[in-house]
């Protein structure tokens, strides 16, 4: 019992650590960038050693890989809940659905994942590892917003335009780090989902 009771507050703050440290590494990405962005300064900003960062996370690329990830799940996450919430009722419209993904690609988590795949384009090592991880993301993202559409991906078209909307979110959440362009990306989205309504059959 002793051992127990000892291991489960190492574990509890080791957890912790590792939570400050990703965290950390997300609010650095989006604030100052990746170059920026170094294990110390990430280290610093969670309030622990390098050391101790290094113990977590033995490399940059270990750290900010990490950060993706954590990234997607809250992506997902926040997704997985409005479909969940969406879905009890009625199939949502198709700007509800538009608006939903769109704000996905918007905020902090957004800013970092784009410093990310701004890195990984010259910085190999990197990319290695973002390039599967994004993959991975894409699909799932892409795979729900299939469902809440509820469109069928086998017919031509359906599945090019699904996509389309996830690449016109990017382009919109890029543009949108410069200026506040959420006038603008409203009324992108009432036409973007019109278009949908007039070219996809329902599933």
């Amino acid at each position: 019992m002793t051992v127990t009771t000892v291991r489960e507050p190492q574990q509890d703050r080791s957890r912790a650590t590792r939570a400050r440290l990703i965290e950390a590494a997300i609010t650095s990405l989006a604030e100052i960038g990746y170059p920026a962005s170094t294990v110390a300064v990430v280290a610093e900003r969670a309030g622990v050693s390098r050391g101790a960062a290094q113990h977590h996370f033995p490399t940059r690329e270990a750290l900010f890989t990490a950060a993706l990830e954590h990234v997607a799940k809250v992506r997902g996450d926040e997704l997985q809940a409005e479909v969940a919430h969406l879905s009890q009722d009625r199939k949502p419209d198709t700007i509800t659905v538009v608006d939903l993904v769109f704000g996905l690609f918007s905020g902090q988590l957004f800013q970092a994942a784009l410093a990310l795949w701004a890195a990984a384009a010259s910085e190999p090592q990197l990319r290695d590892q973002i390039v599967p991880l994004e993959a991975r993301i894409g699909r799932e993202i892409h795979r729900m917003v299939v469902r809440l559409l509820d469109v069928d991906e086998s017919l031509p078209g359906v599945r090019e335009t699904v996509q389309a909307t996830l690449d016109l979110a990017r382009g919109l959440g890029l543009a949108n780090l410069l200026t506040d362009d959420s006038k603008r990306r409203s009324r992108i989205a009432a036409q973007w989902a019109r278009i949908i309504d007039g070219s996809l059959p329902a599933e």
